[in-house]
C-alpha cells in the first residue's frame, strides 16, 4: 500500500504542477482577446485564427485543470447524501462513484478521443472557417486531459483506500499546501 501511496503522491504532484500552470492560460487568453478587440476596432480587421486560438486555450485550461480540481476536492458534488455519512462512509462513496462513473467515463473519452486526434493529425484537418487553424492541437487535449483525470481518479481511490486502512489521512480534510500560498 505504501508503494501505491507513493504513486498517488507522484500523480498528485504532476497534476498540481499542470493545474497551476493552466491558470496562466487565463492571462494568455485575456491578452489575445484584448489584442484581437483592439485590432478589430482600430484597423477593422478580424481573424478567425485569433478567435479559434482563444477557444483552443479555453479548452486547454479546463481540460488541464480538471484533474487538479478533483485533487483539491473542488469539483461539483452533490452533498445531499455524502453530508449525512461519516468520513469512512464518504470515502467509500467516493471510491464507488469513482469506479462506477469517473473512471469509465474518462477512459471512454480517452479511447474515443485518441482516434479523433490521430485522424486530424494524419489528414492535416483544418478549420472550416476562413483563416482558421489546424484541428489536431485542440483534439489532442481531449485524450491528454482525460488521461490526467483518469490518473487523478486512481490517485483519489488510493488515498481513500489508504484512509480506510488507517495508514493515510482523510483526503477530504483540507490541508494547507504551502505551494498554494505562493499564488495567493
Amino acid at each position: 500500500m505504501h508503494t501505491l501511496l507513493a504513486l498517488s503522491r507522484l500523480i498528485d504532484a504532476i497534476n498540481a504542477r499542470i493545474g497551476r500552470s493552466a491558470s496562466w492560460i487565463v492571462l494568455i487568453v485575456v491578452l489575445i482577446s484584448a489584442g484581437n478587440a483592439v485590432v478589430r476596432k482600430i484597423f477593422h480587421v478580424s481573424s478567425n485564427g485569433f478567435l479559434e486560438i482563444q477557444w483552443y486555450l479555453f479548452s486547454a485550461m479546463f481540460l488541464f485543470a480538471g484533474a487538479y480540481t478533483l485533487q483539491k476536492n473542488e469539483h461539483i458534488r452533490i452533498d445531499l447524501l455524502s453530508s449525512k455519512l461519516s468520513a469512512r462512509g464518504q470515502a467509500l462513496l467516493d471510491i464507488v462513484c469513482t469506479v462506477l462513473f469517473l473512471l469509465p467515463f474518462s477512459t471512454l473519452l480517452v479511447y474515443f478521443g485518441w482516434p479523433m486526434f490521430m485522424d486530424a493529425w494524419i489528414s492535416g484537418e483544418m478549420s472550416a472557417d476562413n483563416g482558421g487553424l489546424i484541428r489536431w492541437p485542440v483534439l489532442v487535449l481531449i485524450p491528454i486531459g482525460f488521461t490526467l483525470l483518469t490518473l487523478q481518479g486512481v490517485s483519489e481511490i488510493i488515498k481513500r483506500v489508504g484512509f480506510l486502512a488507517g495508514i493515510a489521512p482523510n483526503p477530504l480534510d483540507k490541508a494547507i499546501d504551502p505551494k498554494e500560498d505562493e499564488h495567493v
